[in-house]
């Protein structure tokens, strides 16, 4: 069990994560300047643009870490141009809520991919995030819980906290390496697990209309591109539309975001 650290409190199971906020993943920049909804868009999709969009609303940066890790099996970025390029964001788009780390992920054929084990990418992990925290103040990193079973998870948990890090106090604390496997029962079993540890701050990355019917009740906060992988595969989603899909499609985006908000809450 993860024990808090002192002065701290561990909530009971009912009190709930409240004024939850659902994400909407883009790969679409200039919808930052078109939607008040909060987005959530990788750094890849940034990285090229001289100019960056002014947001209207709040959103969110991922790190693009699977895809860097996937190709590479490393990360090819340093921390400190990463810390760089977000505070970059952070100054010319602004209302950044927080950003990812370049954390390490757990699944088995990442390791493959790295040739490292879970506890190494798990220390890596909590090295990135220190060393981002020190070098960006103006940019709001969270912690990533990396695993894949909860006892890894609650180890990595018990890394965090003996490297100084108050996870209990933190507003958000990603959960990684869940996105590809929602369909199975055990995604639900480890968010639950980590509810019962006190966790009240979980963010699910990537999470699908599977994962959000299982165990979107545990979660502070989520992000989905689900919406355009829906309109791949089934192409036009609203009649008034003209493009032959809506995989890039504003509108069926923000329908999609209304039909799945109701059942979050936020």
């Amino acid at each position: 069990m993860v024990m808090p650290l002192p002065g701290q409190t561990q909530l009971p199971w009912h009190d709930l994560p409240k004024n939850r906020v659902f994400y909407l993943g883009t790969h679409k920049p200039g919808w930052l300047r078109q939607t008040f909804n909060p987005l959530f868009l990788s750094r890849v999709t940034l990285a090229e643009r001289k100019q960056l969009p002014e947001a209207l609303g709040r959103w969110a940066l991922d790190s693009g870490a699977f895809s860097e890790l996937a190709a590479h099996g490393r990360w090819t970025m340093s921390a400190e141009a990463y810390a760089d390029e977000a505070e970059r964001y952070a100054r010319e788009i602004g209302k950044l809520d927080w950003a990812a780390p370049q954390d390490w992920m757990c699944e088995p054929s990442m390791l493959e991919k790295t040739g490292k084990t879970v506890a190494e990418h798990q220390a890596l992990t909590v090295r990135n995030f220190l060393e981002l925290r020190s070098r960006a103040r103006a940019v709001h990193f969270i912690p990533v819980l990396q695993g894949w079973s909860l006892p890894e998870y609650l180890q990595h948990a018990r890394d965090y906290q003996a490297a100084g890090v108050n996870l209990y106090a933190e507003p958000i604390v990603g959960v990684g390496s869940v996105c590809r496997r929602q369909h199975t029962g055990e995604i639900a079993n480890i968010f639950e697990g980590l509810i019962a540890e006190g966790f009240r701050n979980l963010h699910g990355f990537g999470v699908k209309l599977t994962g959000l019917r299982s165990f979107s009740r545990c979660l502070k906060s989520a992000d989905s591109l689900a919406w355009s992988y829906t309109a791949r595969r089934h192409g036009r989603m609203l009649r008034k539309c003209r493009h032959q899909t809506c995989a890039n499609c504003l509108d069926w985006a923000l329908t999609w975001r209304k039909q799945v908000i109701r059942d979050f809450g936020s």
